[in-house]
């Protein structure tokens, strides 16, 4: 027999409960992965901006440590007994994440594009988040899969959170290359106050639990369709 075939056998004869335990546990390695990676991050990135007198970059850093916040809130929610119960609360820390980072990458954008303030070349800066880019996307999807066939809303917008991070990523990117390619120095401050627009609409939808709502429903249709 084939692994696919007795992955898929195993997973048909696994017991909801079963189920339910594997996909928490999931989510665990899933954050535990995000925190790594976004400590690791926010060091470099807070590094690089420094040398580089780069806005963006400390920005950049700075919104990493948010990730971490986020991916923290719900880390402990699933080591609680009954993860459900804490599902409105951490809820609410992921929405007061997003609106603390759109409230700062607005503020700094505007503050860069009013004082026209240009940023030196960083290497490391371009090649760390070259590879958030390619990063972020993964481990939100992952975490957003499990989410949602768990049921989980805080799961579902802490992958929003790491998507975010992933855009953002793009963003301060295209501006450093940008800035260093081309003298464009407008072109990340611009894309931060896009994120930041994101970002609030985010906030908003886990504040009201939207996010609960929306994998509830997908898990009802799957289980009519089945």
């Amino acid at each position: 027999m084939r692994g696919g075939e007795l992955h898929l056998r195993m997973t048909a004869t696994a017991s909801p409960a079963d189920r339910r335990w594997l996909l928490q546990r999931r989510i665990r390695w899933i954050v535990a992965a995000t925190i790594l990676y976004n400590l690791v991050e926010a060091v470099v990135a807070l590094a690089a901006g420094a040398a580089a007198s780069s806005a963006a970059l400390i920005g950049f850093g700075l919104d990493s440590t948010i990730e971490v916040l986020s991916a923290a809130a719900v880390a402990w929610q699933f080591t609680r007994r009954d993860p459900e119960r804490w599902e409105r609360g951490t809820l609410r820390v992921i929405a007061v994440a997003f609106f603390a980072l759109a409230a700062y990458v607005s503020a700094s954008s505007v503050l860069a594009l009013a004082s026209r303030l240009d940023a030196e070349h960083s290497t490391v800066g371009i090649a760390l988040t070259a590879l958030s880019v390619v990063v972020m996307p993964f481990l939100s999807f992952a975490e957003r899969r499990a989410g949602r066939e768990l049921g989980s809303a805080t799961a579902v917008a802490d992958s929003k959170q790491t998507l975010l991070c992933a855009y953002l990523s793009a963003a301060v990117l295209a501006g450093l290359v940008l800035n260093s390619a081309l003298g464009w120095w407008r072109a990340d401050a611009i894309a931060g106050l896009v994120i930041a627009a994101f970002a609030v609409r985010e906030g908003l939808e886990a504040w009201r639990g939207d996010a609960c709502a929306t994998s509830v429903g997908m898990l009802m249709e799957e289980e009519d369709d089945a």
